[in-house]
């Protein structure tokens, strides 16, 4: 049971069902992590909001997945997983995919160093060191796809914590967590 509200379809204020409304014509229906967020909904629109041009950037689908994956799985949030292994599906990523994504890595040699330099900026706090830097133009990423990365990695953070601080009922199929947390 969720630590914080969940904002059901009932109880939803007139700003908040237009914003499920929103959601819905999007996914087909609202997930609970959005439902904790809508108990403020200038914060569900700020989310929203930033997901939608970090949606709009360089990055593939594929790729940005794989970065929710492995920051999921390093942060140790169920809930996260479990909506980001339904999403990778749709975003065509195999099994042994996700779970190397999970790991850390990658099947692909160029996502792996995306994934790679993530989880460095999330485990650091942003203190990379210039090698991994170069390690990412060199695999082929330019400062935008960089500067996309970062986005991404703030993004999934701040999810992973609102996920692991509500402690949201997962509303995926359920993927346990690799390691015990």
């Amino acid at each position: 049971m969720s630590r914080i509200n969940l904002v059901s379809n009932e109880s939803a204020n007139e700003e908040q069902a237009a914003l499920y409304a929103a959601i819905t014509s999007q996914l087909g229906m609202v997930p609970n992590f959005l439902k904790v967020f809508a108990n403020s909904p200038a914060a569900l629109k700020a989310f929203l909001g930033l997901h939608t041009i970090a949606n709009e950037g360089s990055l593939d689908a594929p790729t940005k997945e794989r970065i929710a994956l492995a920051l999921a799985e390093q942060n140790a949030c169920e809930y996260c997983v479990s909506a980001h292994t339904a999403i990778g599906r749709k975003a065509g990523l195999s099994n042994a995919e996700m779970d190397a994504n999970r790991a850390g890595d990658s099947q692909d040699a160029k996502a792996a160093t995306a994934v790679k330099l993530a989880k460095a900026l999330a485990e650091h706090n942003g203190e990379i060191t210039t090698a991994e830097l170069l390690e990412a133009r060199n695999a082929g990423y330019s400062e935008s796809d960089i500067v996309e990365i970062i986005t991404h990695v703030g993004m999934n953070v701040m999810t992973n914590i609102l996920g692991k601080a509500s402690r949201v009922e997962i509303d995926f199929p359920k993927v346990s967590l690799q390691k015990a947390s």
